[in-house]
């Protein structure tokens, strides 16, 4: 979990398009531990059916690297640059890491689809000081939703980035 003192973490990187199997062999024959999930897909060719392995996110590998190792994975062929997020790389949780596994172990041709969040649609934050409290949207822009929150009485309308929400419908 260590390495010279810092801890390591689960961040996105950017690859060029159709390299994710290769950055992350790459970055596996570097020794860092890396993440290029994998889907399971039964396709047709002219004579016959096959199952390939295609990336399961499109341009992306996950890697766990202290900050140290940070220039190593930016240094590997194909691999572009890290997903930001406010100003640092974006951190991917452990447990995300983990339920991505299980999921794909578990099933195969496996979609991944952002979540459209419409206007009066029942949301909840995931992520910030508000995290796990509900609202109702009520409008979109380009990156933020404004979205009123009634607990405690009140409706305080807040806009909140577009990738902190997902649906409350359970």
């Amino acid at each position: 979990m260590k390495n010279n003192g810092t801890v390591k973490k689960w961040l996105a990187v950017y690859t060029r398009p159709r390299w994710e199997k290769k950055v992350n062999q790459l970055l596996t024959e570097k020794g860092i531990e890396s993440y290029c999930p994998l889907n399971k897909i039964r396709r047709k060719w002219s004579d016959r059916y096959k199952i390939i392995e295609e990336p399961l996110f499109k341009s992306y590998v996950f890697v766990k690297v202290s900050e140290d190792e940070r220039k190593d994975v930016r240094l590997t062929n194909g691999a572009i640059n890290f997903v930001y997020w406010n100003g640092k790389p974006a951190v991917i949780k452990e447990k995300e890491i983990a339920a991505i596994r299980r999921f794909l172990d578990e099933y195969d041709h496996v979609e991944a689809r952002q979540v459209e969040i419409k206007v009066s649609q029942r949301v909840r934050i995931t992520n910030g000081t508000l995290m796990d409290q509900q609202g109702t949207v009520l409008d979109i822009r380009k990156k933020t939703v404004k979205v009123a929150i009634d607990s405690l009485g009140y409706i305080l309308i807040a806009y909140i980035d577009k990738t902190k929400l997902t649906s409350a419908q359970a």
